[in-house]
């Protein structure tokens, strides 16, 4: 283990630029909006755009794997080169792929995004859990051994997603027992290292309104970051923010919010929304 978990590295640049991750996600509407060819070359050129432009104005980049593999072999290709010029340039690169599967299926996804060396190496990934939180030992276990953090599907705002993260169990709720099990793995990795900040967070979605409290969770009780995606577009800002997460370590996310104001004008807006949320 390094001196400091991937959750510490993250806070600290949240603390210098504040809690804003932009998303890279090349929609076709955007690349035509941007001008940009709907094939591999459109998307490095998206790709080198938002991370030029957004060097030094917020604490991660996203990258959407979906809009990558809709290209094949290309859009992969496109997607190793993003994650590599993101990281080489100094941003904290989390690659949103909601994997989730069991045994060696999950160990592939772990290697193929936090294997040092890896072509699709990446600084954190996004993770489902409903086939069980223990189906991700494989890649908490890579993730711990390579000081890489994850982000384990909590609380989303998608209406489907009430029936199976709502659901009442034995300890509270589903969402409420993946949070204790991110909770229970942070603290041991804080033990050992002695941050205050452990490289599991959670995603809970910045649109869910009174449902944490309607189940129960006290989301500042939490020992990892909350990534708060539904920011901008979707129609959350600083206060919708300030409500849900309270005192929470929050990390919003924002995509359309952002890549919508344009090529050379992505820095200023990141840089409005990171004010709002100040402000909340």
């Amino acid at each position: 283990m390094g001196t400091k978990n991937a959750g510490a590295r993250l806070t600290a640049r949240m603390v210098t630029y504040g809690p804003l991750c932009v998303g890279i996600d090349p929609h076709p509407g955007l690349l035509d909006a941007w001008g940009l060819t709907r094939d591999a070359d459109g998307l490095r050129a998206f790709s080198d755009i938002c991370v030029r432009e957004l060097d030094g104005a917020v604490a991660a980049l996203k990258p959407q794997v979906a809009f990558f593999e809709t290209y094949g072999a290309a859009g992969i290709a496109a997607l190793e080169e993003c994650i590599a010029f993101a990281r080489a340039a100094g941003h904290f690169v989390i690659t949103d792929a909601k994997r989730g599967d069991i045994g060696s299926t999950m160990a592939g996804y772990a290697a193929a995004y936090l294997a040092p060396g890896a072509p699709l190496e990446s600084d954190a990934l996004t993770l489902s859990p409903y086939l069980g939180f223990g189906s991700l030992a494989p890649a908490i276990d890579l993730a711990l051994q390579h000081d890489k953090g994850l982000f384990v599907l909590a609380l989303t705002s998608n209406p489907e997603g009430v029936g199976v993260q709502h659901a009442r169990t034995s300890a509270g709720s589903v969402a409420g027992d993946i949070l204790t099990q991110a909770h229970e793995v942070n603290a041991r990795i804080m033990a050992g290292d002695g941050s205050a900040c452990g490289p599991i967070g959670s995603v809970v979605g910045a649109t869910v309104g009174s449902a944490p409290r309607d189940l129960g969770l006290d989301l500042a009780a939490f020992n990892g970051i909350h990534l708060a995606p539904g920011v901008g577009a979707q129609g959350a800002g600083g206060a919708e923010c300030r409500d849900v997460f309270g005192s929470s370590a929050m990390l919003a996310s924002v995509s359309r919010g952002v890549l919508g104001a344009g090529p050379g004008q992505l820095k200023a807006t990141a840089e409005r929304f990171v004010a709002d949320l100040a402000r909340a």
